[in-house]
């Protein structure tokens, strides 16, 4: 198991630069976990896209619903104080401190492509392989 941050689900359903290493990482260990505030920003990614015309509203509800498929089970509520010690300790904000969190709840690893988490959270936080 290992924790994804949203952008890899991004990468996995918007077809882009980094799809075909999401695509790699999902068939190399499908069993992904992320918090549940997950779906509020790929909902945020997917209005991004629909309000510069990438996508249609069709489309964006069937890779919602997608993604909510591929996450149903691994989707977890994280504790409050153990993201706030992570805030604490580190320039990263609470959003993304919740993937940390959940990943060392886990005992696990965070797959991410963003710096700061990179950065911050070495020993958790690893890069998807390009």
């Amino acid at each position: 198991m290992i924790v994804v941050d949203t952008n890899i689900l991004a990468y996995l359903y918007l077809p882009g630069e980094h799809t075909a290493a999401a695509e790699a990482l999902l068939k190399k260990d499908p069993d992904w976990a992320a918090p549940l505030l997950w779906r509020s920003e790929f909902r945020n990614i997917l209005a991004g896209y629909l309000r510069r015309k990438s996508l249609t509203f069709p489309q964006m509800l069937d890779l919602q619903a997608e993604a909510e498929d591929l996450m149903r089970g691994a989707e977890y509520e994280v504790d409050s104080p153990s993201v706030l010690e992570l805030v604490r300790d580190s320039e990263c904000s609470a959003y993304d401190c919740e993937f940390v969190a959940l990943a060392i709840k886990l005992g696990t690893k965070l797959v991410t492509m963003d710096s700061k988490l990179l950065k911050a959270f070495p020993r958790i936080a690893k890069p998807l392989a390009t």
